[in-house]
């Protein structure tokens, strides 16, 4: 259900930082980013399971993957997703043949409508706190071609991150992990210094796919387990991050994605690779206007 990225140096990073860098390119998955991973291992056991149509709710990318799976599997498919969502996303989550709703302002929000949906027949498919999805997430660590000293994560609600820590205890690697927030959605960092999950409130800024509220359990227990080192960015850097990596590699990420190019200027280490989790409905108008409009 899902591809083996290709995993680069980068000349220019590795330029700047003044040691490697590698990227793991997980934007150019089918469905654009590593949700396919995560999203495609949940669907397909939920589909072998007996389910019938599949819910979500995302702010966008988990919706776009659970989409992908559902059409890949022959199974229907909706997708809620909050006000915030882009035109642009909404518009390939259906072209993907999903039915798209939105409710609420906020990702949370929209989960709770997919839950009521679910009641109603369908499996839940949870964008990031659920163990298929870990699972499905830790393959990015099995493609990897040697053992990197630091990984560079972005967290939204922490699937992700969940799932690379899960392959990296089974590879029985010792790499130093950082989780990257922006301020506006540091649910990690919170939950790290409380040493429990917390709920931040509300979210703010433009990193809008990094908006959970509270980070899910297994990720927290986690990173207190491995000593995962949060870092938290603005949403300038990240946007900036965006555009360098856009002039460097010629791809376009959304700023959850630059907030771990950003976070990697405050890495110090032998070689690093960094999680370029993707951003499938960004387009050079965005970034324009990213550019010009944050600060």
């Amino acid at each position: 259900m899902h591809i083996v990225t290709p995993c680069i140096e980068s000349t220019p990073l590795s330029h700047r930082r003044g040691f490697p860098v590698w990227l793991k390119l997980e934007n150019t998955q089918p469905a654009g980013s590593f949700k396919q991973r995560g999203m495609g291992a949940a669907a397909r056991a939920a589909v072998e399971a007996g389910a019938q149509r599949l819910v979500s709710s995302s702010g966008g990318n988990a919706g776009l993957a659970v989409a992908w799976a559902g059409r890949t599997l022959g199974v229907p498919v909706t997708v809620v997703v909050p006000s915030r969502t882009s035109e642009g996303m909404k518009a390939r989550i259906a072209a993907q043949g999903a039915d798209v709703q939105v409710h609420g302002e906020v990702w949370d929000d929209a989960h709770a409508r997919a839950i009521q949906l679910a009641e109603r027949g369908g499996a839940l498919m949870h964008p990031f706190d659920h163990p298929d999805i870990w699972e499905g997430h830790s393959t990015l660590i099995d493609e990897l071609p040697h053992e990197p000293k630091a990984l560079v994560v972005s967290v939204g609600g922490g699937g992700l991150l969940a799932g690379l820590l899960m392959g990296l205890q089974r590879r029985g690697w010792s790499t130093r992990v950082y989780a990257v927030e922006t301020f506006g959605t540091d649910s990690l960092f919170r939950a790290m210094e409380a040493r429990r999950v917390v709920d931040r409130g509300g979210i703010d800024g433009i990193a809008l796919t990094l908006g959970a509220r509270a980070v899910a359990q297994e990720c927290l227990r986690r990173s207190l387990d491995w000593g995962v080192q949060p870092l938290r960015v603005s949403d300038r850097q990240a946007v900036e991050a965006c555009a360098r990596f856009a002039d460097d590699h010629r791809m376009l990420v959304e700023p959850a994605c630059g907030a771990a190019l950003a976070g990697l200027d405050q890495v110090q280490a032998e070689d690093a690779l960094v999680v370029v989790c993707g951003g499938a409905s960004v387009t050079p108008a965005d970034l324009a206007s990213w550019l010009a409009t944050t600060r």
